[in-house]
């Protein structure tokens, strides 16, 4: 597959340092490419099938890149993340985030949109409220996860569901998180398909340690 981008880098946070926690030092400098353009062929059980973008639907296989680093990022009273990145279907980006603490609440959260035209619009702490409306556990470790979510933004209200429900990701034998990440689509306030993209949940299962 090959990935081209057709927007520039979108720098997250302030000027690509996307704050994490009540500490300046909790911080991660963090840039994404949405909108990435896909080309190319995917083979399963022995067939062949091409991928490549529709000009009828110029957001049809569409990605996404995050690139994140820092050398601190959770902080002590954080379990987890509940975080979303969306390709838009007329084009705009929209990423979504908090940072739980050990009573589910939001210790921190943040995200921003951009809109092909008008520009970035960086969220600010309080403006981003994750509202879990649906669970699914899993069988194989028992852990429940939010599949279906009302996710307020100063963009919008979106409901954001996992296409999806099993997609746990058990890592237990190489990095030990067990967590969710997975394809959901994004359906805006009038009740319309807005966008797809990734819906990750870690510190369900048990506290991230990072």
């Amino acid at each position: 597959l090959r990935f081209d981008p057709t927007q520039p880098v979108l720098l997250q946070g302030r000027d690509g340092l996307s704050r994490k926690g009540p500490q300046e030092k909790q911080a991660s400098y963090y840039y994404s490419q949405p909108q990435l353009a896909v080309h190319g062929t995917l083979q399963f059980q022995g067939k062949a099938f091409e991928v490549a973008a529709d000009a009828s639907t110029p957001t049809r296989n569409r990605a996404w890149l995050d690139h994140e680093w820092s050398e601190e990022l959770l902080h002590p009273d954080a379990v987890g993340w509940d975080w979303i990145g969306m390709n838009m279907d007329d084009g705009s980006a929209l990423t979504a985030f908090r940072l739980r603490d050990k009573a589910g609440g939001a210790l921190w959260d943040g995200g921003s949109f951009r809109h092909p035209t008008a520009g970035l619009f960086p969220f600010t702490r309080g403006e981003v409220i994750f509202q879990a409306v649906r669970g699914w556990t899993s069988p194989l470790t028992q852990t429940t996860y939010p599949v279906e979510w009302l996710v307020r933004t100063p963009a919008d209200f979106y409901t954001v569901r996992a296409v999806v429900d099993a997609q746990e990701l058990d890592s237990r034998t190489s990095t030990g998180a067990i967590y969710w990440e997975g394809l959901a689509d994004l359906i805006d306030s009038n009740g319309h398909h807005a966008g797809r993209g990734y819906l990750e949940m870690t510190g369900y299962a048990r506290p991230l340690r990072l």
